[in-house]
């Protein structure tokens, strides 16, 4: 029987601000047995490129990362987001350590072709080592990834985070029975994005096309259940969509074959 692993993403304006990001690292650190956190930080990035006067441009809430802008997510995502997030761990006993994609080689990712946009130096994941992260998991050590992967040739890549924690959860699959939290504002998929409380409790393929359908999914939400269908299909045992200030798994929208 395979040892028990939750991974869980967690968007940038969640570990992005004080109180948030305080509440998260208690309730992360109280996730029982194995773990792995992936985290997102495109505020932050925006507000400092902004300083920096480097526009930020996006595209289906996607960020064009050209040279400049790509110096600001290494700096903001692998280094001030990232250890923020691995030093709150490590306050509260967490033996956590802090990986982009090229460190040991973790993921690798080839740079997106243009097609109708130019993204730039943006990664779409080709491989995921989980021999590398099954060693660290299985000595304690509670790996924190930053959406910053590597091309294999000394360069990085900006990668979407949502991904990063899907291929992950597959790559993993195979050693461990895997539960993917993906967690956000809300408290799950919601029927009425007016209504906080209309969570869908149980998502399937056939009910996610109906709801597409409907106009009850939309926007960026489609990605992300697209992702959730994917690492179950791979052998991920569940996808839970929730709130951040619901990481016991408890409540929000299940995603099923």
């Amino acid at each position: 029987m395979k040892e028990k692993l939750t991974i869980i993403k967690v968007g940038g304006k969640i570990v992005e601000e004080t109180d948030t990001l305080n509440r998260l690292l208690s309730d992360f650190s109280a996730v029982p047995g194995y773990k792995l956190l992936v985290h997102g930080g495109g505020r932050s990035a925006t507000r400092i490129a902004a300083q920096l006067g480097i526009e930020s441009r996006m595209v289906n809430g996607r960020r064009i990362t050209d040279a400049e802008t790509l110096k600001v997510v290494t700096m903001v995502y692998g280094g001030l987001v990232n250890k923020n997030i691995v030093a709150g761990l490590q306050g509260k006993g967490v033996n956590a350590v802090g990986l982009t994609g090229a460190d040991m080689g973790v993921i690798r990712s080839d740079k997106r072709p243009v097609k109708d946009v130019d993204y730039g130096f943006v990664g779409d994941v080709k491989e995921v080592r989980a021999d590398v992260l099954v060693q660290l998991i299985r000595q304690g050590i509670v790996p924190v990834m930053a959406p910053l992967t590597y091309d294999g040739a000394g360069g990085l890549l900006n990668t979407n985070a949502d991904t990063i924690a899907g291929e992950t959860a597959k790559a993993l699959s195979e050693a461990f029975d895997v539960t993917l939290m993906y967690c956000f504002e809300k408290k799950g998929v919601l029927h009425d994005e007016n209504d906080d409380d209309s969570v869908i409790p149980v998502i399937t393929p056939d009910l996610f096309r109906q709801y597409v359908d409907e106009g009850v999914i939309q926007g960026g939400m489609i990605p992300k259940l697209e992702n959730s269908f994917s690492a179950v299909e791979a052998g991920v045992i569940q996808v839970i969509i929730t709130s951040a200030s619901a990481i016991d798994g408890k409540s929000g929208t299940i995603i099923k074959k």
